[in-house]
C-alpha cells in the first residue's frame, strides 16, 4: 500500500467521490479494505457467513451514508473500523437473543426427558405389590377400593401401596429439575 494512500487527504477525496456517488470509489474502498471489515467481523462474530454479511452491510452503509464519515474525525480505516465493530456487535446480540428461546425450550426438553426416564426407572424397580396397584390405579382407572378387590388386600392397605408409589414417583419430578425451579405458575 502506497504512503499516500493513508494520507487524510486520500481519505477526504474518498469521501467527497463517495458523496458524489461515484461507484469506482467504492469499489476502490472496497479492494482496499474488505479484508480489515472481514477479519474484524469474523473476529467478534466467529463465523464465516456472519463475517460476509456484515462486510455487505458495512459497505453499503458507506454507500448509502457517505456522509456519516467526517475525515477530520479521524483515518477512514479507523471509521470502517468503527462501524465493523458496531455492525458485528448488534449482530452477536441479535443472535443471542434470538437462540435464548431455543436454548430455553431445549432445557426444558431435556428436563422433561430426565422426569420420564427417572419415573420410568422408579417404576420397574419398585416392590411389585406398589407397582400392580399404581398400574390398577393409572392404566386401568381403578380407585382404592376397586384396586383392594382386584389385589385382595384391605382398602387401607391399598391406599398404603398407592400414596407410597406416588411418593416414590414423586421424586423422578423433584430430582429432575434444577434448584429454584417452580415450573409454570
Amino acid at each position: 500500500m502506497a504512503r499516500n494512500d493513508l494520507s487524510p487527504r486520500w481519505d477526504r477525496k474518498m469521501q467527497q467521490r463517495l458523496a458524489r456517488g461515484e461507484a469506482a470509489a467504492l469499489g476502490e474502498m472496497y479492494d482496499r479494505f474488505a479484508s480489515l471489515v472481514h477479519n474484524l467481523a469474523h473476529r467478534v462474530l466467529d463465523d464465516e457467513r456472519a463475517a460476509d454479511s456484515v462486510t455487505r452491510e458495512v459497505f453499503a452503509h458507506v454507500w448509502e451514508h457517505p456522509e456519516s464519515y467526517d475525515p477530520k474525525e479521524g483515518p477512514l480505516r479507523s471509521w470502517l473500523a468503527e462501524v465493523t465493530q458496531r455492525v458485528a456487535v448488534r449482530r452477536l446480540r441479535d443472535r443471542a437473543e434470538l437462540e435464548q428461546p431455543l436454548r430455553e425450550e431445549r432445557e426444558s426438553t431435556v428436563r422433561r426427558a430426565s422426569v420420564a426416564a427417572r419415573a420410568d426407572y422408579i417404576v420397574h424397580s419398585m416392590p411389585a405389590p406398589l407397582r400392580a396397584a399404581l398400574d390398577l390405579a393409572y392404566n386401568q382407572r381403578r380407585d382404592y377400593r376397586q384396586a383392594a378387590a382386584d389385589l385382595g388386600v384391605t382398602e387401607d392397605e391399598a391406599r398404603r401401596r398407592l400414596r407410597l408409589g406416588l411418593q416414590l414417583l414423586a421424586t423422578a419430578h423433584d430430582a429432575g429439575t434444577p434448584p429454584g425451579y417452580r415450573g409454570a405458575v
